[in-house]
């Protein structure tokens, strides 16, 4: 089963990280390449990434059969999605125990949601 860890920047996350030093940041960047090699070797891993900044993503919308894509969001938000690891594995407390590993549940914490199975669903 597969199920998505999501990593979350906040305000409380942010004053963690401002409190690192140089070398810790860096490890912590080290850490999360180590987890993704772990998974990769473990055979879990199905796909993860990091985000860029919410300031350069888009809104997309369909209207009158017509794509609008804007800047945005430009309002101030106190919490934003920075990466994920979407993991392939036997239930939910062994997708608990690679979230447990994850560098960022040390410093704040992540979310755990199992993505959603429409195999079975009559289209």
């Amino acid at each position: 089963m597969k199920y998505l860890i999501l990593i979350q920047s906040n305000e409380k996350s942010l004053e963690v990280w401002e409190t690192l030093t140089s070398e810790q940041q860096m490890n912590f960047g080290r850490d999360h390449r180590r987890l993704t090699e772990e998974m990769q070797a473990a055979g879990v891993l199905v796909a993860s990434e990091g985000l860029a900044d919410p300031s350069l993503a888009k809104w997309v919308s369909v209207r009158d059969d017509k794509t609008i894509a804007s800047d945005g969001p430009f309002a101030e938000v106190k919490e934003h999605l920075a990466g994920f690891y979407l993991v392939d594995v036997e239930d939910f407390e062994q997708a608990i125990a690679w979230a447990a590993k994850v560098p960022d549940a040390a410093l704040n914490q992540v979310e755990v949601r199992p993505v959603l199975d429409m195999s079975g669903w009559d289209f």
